[in-house]
């Protein structure tokens, strides 16, 4: 059995989540600018087997695409080119950047670390990767 990876795509930099082997722990993997992301994944797929990839899916609380809803769905478009054989799903990530501030202040991390993007980034993608994990007990 493969791994999940949880990708929070923005035009900067990406967040990445990984389950473990057994699909049951969501773990912050890494944040990546997003021009390097398609080539971290490409070296991670030729170390990990990954049967499936998340990506969190930007959208307004009505429902309707956001700024960044295009950029997610043509970074999509490219990811299923680049790896046809892994299937992708998108999940609503609504709240996961207010989710990771919180988390980051239960954790006492300090003020300078909380500003810093790229955890935040790291923690969402974990995020979106156990709302997923939750998600398919209900299915």
């Amino acid at each position: 059995m493969g791994r999940i990876l949880a990708i929070d795509y923005g035009v900067k930099r990406v967040g990445l989540a990984v389950t473990d082997p057994l699909q049951l722990i969501a773990s912050a993997l890494d944040t990546v600018h997003s021009q390097d992301v398609l080539a971290f994944l490409i070296s991670y797929l030729q170390k990990e087997e990954v049967d499936l990839f998340v990506v969190g899916m930007p959208v307004h609380l009505d429902g309707n695409a956001t700024n960044n809803t295009q950029h997610v769905v043509g970074f999509i478009r490219k990811l299923q080119k680049q790896f046809p054989e892994v299937p992708v799903v998108t999940h609503d990530e609504r709240f996961t950047s207010r989710m990771a501030f919180r988390t980051m202040v239960d954790m006492g991390l300090s003020k300078k670390a909380r500003a810093n993007k790229e955890t935040v980034d790291k923690i969402s993608a974990t995020i979106i990767l156990q709302s997923y994990l939750e998600s398919r007990q209900y299915l």
